[in-house]
Formats: structure tokens, sequence, C-alpha cells
């Protein structure tokens, strides 16, 4: 499997309020293959947004949105149709207090369940992408190793390599553990600490080598993502690009 190189456009969020055309043509320009997006500013609606991306030959690899569920089912299934997305993504923020007990975690699990339900009726794939809590040991368990035996098969996650490494776990042995169950990555790089600025990728902390080797055979996209930058973003998302294309452990499409 090659997997191709896509931006989490949270990361420009600041940038696509100022000016979405002009952004997107930059990330474009550097060459990202594809982008997950994560809100839209009040000046662009999602199918004026899918055009544009079409135009320069940007694939939405996701959409992280609400839950497909209760007041917001409509309006999030129309998200994911104006943008022809078949990949749904909760985004798990902020941190649910039902995450603090076990018993509180099989409540989420069977919500998640219900999420796919309606998901998959209409042929979209439902993940859940999660942050350092879920990889933190809740009555001796791991969330995330509770929902797998709770959550559907189908159900996916979008592992984000980061919090996982910040929980004090191996990110790699995560993803390598998945299976076919992780087709969406999230890299990152930094000091791995919660509140920290990031970093470009394979210049902080992260054994980015040895993640990507251990998502060949699962992973369709690896998205760059930070969620905050002390440095010039521009620059870091160009560096993030060229050392994921460059490297040998990566395949990119073409």
């Amino acid at each position: 499997m090659k997997p191709q190189i896509g931006l989490q456009l949270y990361t420009l969020r600041d940038q696509l309020a100022d000016d979405f055309s002009a952004t997107i043509q930059r990330v474009a320009a550097i060459g990202y293959q594809g982008v997950e997006t994560a809100f839209f500013a009040n000046n662009m609606t999602p199918k004026e947004a899918k055009r544009q991306f079409e135009d320069l030959g940007l694939a939405i690899t996701s959409a992280h949105c609400p839950l497909p569920l209760g007041g917001d089912q409509v309006d999030t299934l129309s998200l994911l149709d104006d943008l022809n997305c078949k990949y749904a993504v909760w985004h798990g923020w902020p941190q649910d207090e039902r995450y603090n007990t076990l018993e509180g975690i099989r409540k989420l699990a069977d919500i998640y369940n219900e999420a796919y339900s309606v998901t998959q009726k209409q042929d979209i794939r439902f993940g859940l992408h999660n942050h350092w809590w879920e990889f933190e040991p809740v009555e001796n368990s791991l969330p995330y190793e509770v929902l797998c035996t709770l959550l559907h098969p189908d159900i996916f996650f979008e592992f984000d390599t980061y919090w996982i490494q910040t929980a004090g776990q191996n990110p790699a042995t995560v993803v390598a553990g998945a299976a076919k169950r992780a087709p969406l990555l999230h890299i990152k790089d930094g000091p791995a600490t919660r509140n920290d600025d990031m970093v470009a990728v394979g210049a902080g902390t992260l054994d980015i080598p040895a993640i990507v080797r251990a998502s060949q055979n699962c992973a369709e996209w690896l998205i760059v993502e930070m969620d905050s930058c002390s440095g010039d973003i521009w620059q870091a998302l160009e560096q993030s690009y060229r050392y994921l294309t460059e490297s040998d452990f990566v395949f990119t499409s073409g």
C-alpha cells in the first residue's frame, strides 16, 4: 500500500479564516495530495470548499464532524454529502467525562455504535480520533482497548500518533496492532507533551520511520497536523511534506 500525504486543515484555521482560497492554493503548491476538513469559516460553504479543492486536485481525505445523532444528525449528514466525503471522523474533543470509568466507556461505545449505524446506511465509514486520555489507564485498563472489544468492527480509528506517545504508549506498536482498522493516521511531531508547541515532522521526539513502517499495510493517508507551532507554520508544513515524501520509508502515489 502506498499512503498519500494529506493535511488536517485545523492546522491553518487562522489562515483559512483570513483567506480560504489563497491558503489552500498554498497547501496544494507544497504538494499535499489531500486535505482533512475540520470546520469552515462563515464566508465559506462546504460545497464551495469542495469545488475549490477539486480545482486544485486536492482530495478530501475525511471530515472531522459532530456525531451524526440527535439534533446534529441532519446537519452532519448534509455536510458529508456536500463534501462527497466517505470518511466521517468524530474528533473527540473535548474530553468526555465518561472516559473516567469503565461503565462510562461502555456507554460511549453504545453511542459510537449508534453513530456507525447511521453513517453506514449512507455508505459512509465512521471512525474515532483519539487524544491522550484514550491511552491512559482507567481502572487498570486502557480505554482504547476497552473500545476495541465493544465497537462494531467496521468502526475505524484515526490514530493521532502524537497523543498516543504523550500518553506514554508506543504509537508504532498501536498502529501495527490495529491491522486494517487504521486507514488514516495523524502524523505530528514535537516534545510529546500536552501543552508545548509542535514542530515539523521529523524534527521532534516521535519515531516517524517506525510509525510509517507500522502503517504500510493499513494506512491510506498520512495526515499532517499541528495543533500549534511556535515557528513559521508554512516552513514547518513544507519541511514535514519533504520529510515524508523524500524519506525511503514512505511510498507516495504516482
